[in-house]
């Protein structure tokens, strides 16, 4: 890998996360687990592995100080299993101490510069996200959610960082791109670093949980930051990275660019049963060679189900990783466990999610209200 080939709008997977965690400076996470109280499963079992900064954000929690946890989603669809691992971090983040605020940014400007989905498209697909996360333990109470587009702060932060910036630093962060991508990027700079705004209390530790692909935003963030530290008195974000789920055709990342790849959280438990059925596994091409060399669930996409979303606890995923590359598991019996600890969570998930709606609306009526407060 060179620098520069991280790529936070496409969709290829990363073969070696520790080759990235040398070429951009990413520090490991695991040195840093004990100082949870009760670690998130995340955590426990390797899948947030990178981190920059992070143990700002464990100082805050432990010193009772303020500190946010920021991050924003596109309004493309359904939350899939991808996009439900960020807003997990979300949660969790929040959970650790009652002076944590999460700032949700619905990233519907990049969903138009990338996607090509309009304003009035993606603010009817955010109803359903923010209930989405608000079924998955988000606390509205120390909750802001906004839309990217109608947020004059983050846009005035855009176009204030456009300044600080040349065509060559963007290129060698992202490549050649279409001007609509390099706006984008500079307003998500400004969601990272609006919550240090005096507005919301100045100057606090910020973290940032994202996908590993997305580094190079928190990168550019960054560098903001720091030229921009005598004028706003910014701290550098902090940054936390997950590894990417393997689509279930087994090659790119999970990702709504392939809808027969991914599971989504508004997938019916029969159609999510269909799809973890066909799915590819690392598993060998005949049985008594499954039985002989074992399993492979380093490539497998049913050991992720397990591992990043669905086990029961960490004791569950090491028992399936252990049968898988022994052979005593078979992938045909190991998806119909799969199947059914979906299906249950599913069912659960959609009440759940079912009963938010009005939350949801409420919440980001609730968010405009107090953005508007704050001035603009």
């Amino acid at each position: 890998m060179v620098k520069g080939e991280l790529d936070p709008w496409g969709t290829g997977s990363i073969k070696d996360y520790g080759r990235l965690q040398s070429e951009f400076g990413i520090e490991p996470v695991a040195p840093l687990v004990s100082r949870f109280k009760t670690p998130s499963p995340h955590l426990s079992r390797g899948i947030d592995f990178g981190q920059r900064d992070l143990a700002r954000i464990i100082d805050a929690v432990e010193k009772n100080k303020s500190y946010a946890v920021m991050s924003g989603i596109k309004p493309t669809g359904d939350f899939h299993l991808g996009t439900k691992m960020t807003a997990d971090d979300m949660v969790y983040f929040q959970s650790l101490s009652k002076k944590g605020t999460v700032f949700y940014a619905v990233a519907d400007v990049e969903a138009y510069a990338d996607n090509g989905l309009s304003f009035e498209q993606t603010s009817k697909i955010a109803m359903r996200n923010v209930a989405d996360i608000l079924a998955l333990g988000l606390d509205p109470d120390r909750a802001v959610v906004y839309l990217q587009s109608e947020e004059l702060k983050v846009m005035r932060l855009g176009t204030v960082f456009s300044r600080g910036v040349t065509n060559n630093m963007l290129r060698a962060i992202y490549g050649e791109r279409q001007i609509g991508l390099y706006m984008s990027a500079l307003y998500q700079a400004g969601d990272i670093l609006m919550p240090q705004l005096a507005e919301f209390g100045g100057p606090k530790p910020v973290l940032v949980p994202v996908g590993a692909d997305q580094d190079p935003h928190i990168r550019l963030a960054r560098d903001l930051a720091a030229r921009y530290h005598d004028e706003y008195g910014f701290i550098p974000p902090s940054s936390l990275y997950h590894r990417l789920m393997i689509s279930l055709g087994g090659t790119d990342k999970m990702s709504k660019r392939s809808e027969s790849t991914l599971l989504t959280l508004e997938d019916q438990p029969k159609d999510a049963s269909r799809k973890i059925m066909a799915a590819y596994t690392g598993g060998r091409d005949t049985v008594e060679e499954q039985r002989r060399l074992g399993g492979r669930p380093e490539i497998c996409p049913i050991y992720d189900l397990y591992s990043f979303h669905f086990a029961r606890d960490d004791d569950h995923v090491s028992t399936v990783r252990t049968e898988c590359t022994k052979g005593v598991r078979l992938c045909g019996e190991c998806k119909q466990e799969a199947v059914g600890l979906v299906k249950t969570w599913l069912d659960e998930h959609h009440r759940k999610r079912d009963a938010m709606m009005n939350d949801a609306k409420d919440l980001l009526a609730k968010s405009r209200r107090y953005l508007a407060s704050t001035g603009k």
